[in-house]
């Protein structure tokens, strides 16, 4: 276990963006989208807004996807296991990297097709507790021509990334610009924060 959390620990101290292509396994990966599928039947997903409560976008122009905030409250199984897996990651961080996170926050993202996020930080200017970013990606099979890559921006790169399912990505909230391109078939996540409160 602690193996596969330096996957993506290592590949973050190397370069500011952690990636790990089997941060879940198939089994889990596979029960979260029939979770995703489940809440859509029952129209439980909403669209996001942008900011917290004292700093939003009325007009909702950044980003058109759809959420459903996890819990473990819910009872689901797939659910309570990734929220597990992430407490269990968050032990293994404090203990190796001192980081001091002890709470966290997490929701399913849908991008139905013609959906997008346009460039942004995940950090409030007005509320800093959300210290890290950890995006899982549950997607079968997907090709550049599906659109939807996650671009993240640092320095003068763009690093490009595939929303394939299984990997999860990486980053301090506060520091790396990026944004979800078009997507051209419908697309799934899992989007949260890691954080000091």
């Amino acid at each position: 276990m602690n193996d596969q959390f330096d996957v993506l620990i290592d590949s973050y101290l190397d370069n500011k963006i952690g990636i790990d292509n089997r941060f879940l396994t198939e089994a889990l990966s596979n029960g979260l989208q029939q979770n995703i599928l489940q809440l859509q039947d029952d129209k439980l997903m909403t669209s996001a807004g942008i900011g917290n409560e004292e700093v939003k976008d009325p007009k909702q122009q950044i980003r058109s996807d759809t959420i459903y905030w996890m819990d473990k409250s819910h009872d689901n199984i797939y659910e309570r296991e990734f929220l597990e897996h992430i407490e269990n990651f968050i032990e293994h961080l404090n203990r190796t990297c001192y980081t001091g996170i002890n709470s966290y926050e997490f929701h399913y993202a849908v991008y139905e097709e013609g959906s997008f996020y346009k460039r942004h930080k995940d950090q409030f200017k007005n509320d800093s507790n959300r210290k890290y970013s950890l995006i899982n990606y549950l997607n079968d099979d997907w090709i550049e021509e599906d659109g939807g890559q996650l671009l993240v921006y640092q320095n003068e790169s763009i690093q490009k990334i595939l929303p394939q399912s299984q990997t999860a990505v990486f980053f301090k909230s506060d520091e790396m610009e990026h944004e979800v391109t078009k997507a051209n078939r419908y697309r799934m996540s899992i989007s949260g924060w890691l954080k000091q409160i």
